[in-house]
């Protein structure tokens, strides 16, 4: 297995919606193992192999339940359906998430409590699953990045402001940049 390069913003793979999965076979397996791998060592919830630099519709995600159980997987070609979200601004403490592919920042958006995403795994067998809460925010986050969105790009107008700034700040914002888990420092 090896660590990916993670794009950052700017990268016209991050910006450009992903193709449906039509090869199911060992390179397939091999670049969802470095998707597991990469997002294990940056660390992250989620990963969508645009922020890898792969323009197909697949991410990884992994996260630990209130409870402790563990929740991890592969979704190919997934459809999402979300609950409409509640009206109002963000909390900052309870509704702030972050992006591998714009390291090292936080920002508060509002998601849908609800969402039920149906994909296939490695094998083509078909899944469903259907989740509220931090579960519901991840696969709501990994899903724009298969559609060429940043949540950067749901940001209200202030924190919109902000991340434009950050953007121009760290230099970011253009095609060729990428970091590497466990290999560059990302604190800005």
């Amino acid at each position: 297995m090896a660590i990916l390069p993670i794009c950052i913003k700017g990268e016209p793979v991050l910006h450009t919606p992903a193709a449906p999965v039509t090869k199911f076979d060992a390179d397939l397996r091999t670049l969802v193992e470095n998707m597991y791998e990469t997002m294990d060592a940056a660390p992250g919830v989620g990963l969508a192999a645009p922020q890898v630099g792969v323009g197909l519709r697949l991410f990884v995600y992994s996260y630990e339940t209130p409870e402790g159980e563990p929740w991890r997987g592969v979704a190919i070609n997934p459809t999402l359906l979300i609950s409409p979200a509640e009206p109002g601004e963000p909390d900052e403490d309870i509704e702030s998430e972050g992006c591998l592919s714009f390291p090292g920042e936080r920002f508060p958006l509002r998601r849908s409590e609800r969402a039920v995403l149906t994909a296939v795994d490695l094998d083509q067998k078909p899944f469903t699953l259907d989740v509220t809460g931090w579960r519901a925010r991840i696969l709501q986050h990994e899903y724009d990045h298969l559609d060429g969105y940043l949540y950067l790009d749901r940001l209200g107008s202030g924190d919109w402001k902000t991340q434009d700034r950050l953007t121009r700040k760290y230099r970011w914002g253009v095609p060729g940049l990428s970091w590497t888990p466990g290999v560059d420092d990302i604190d800005a």
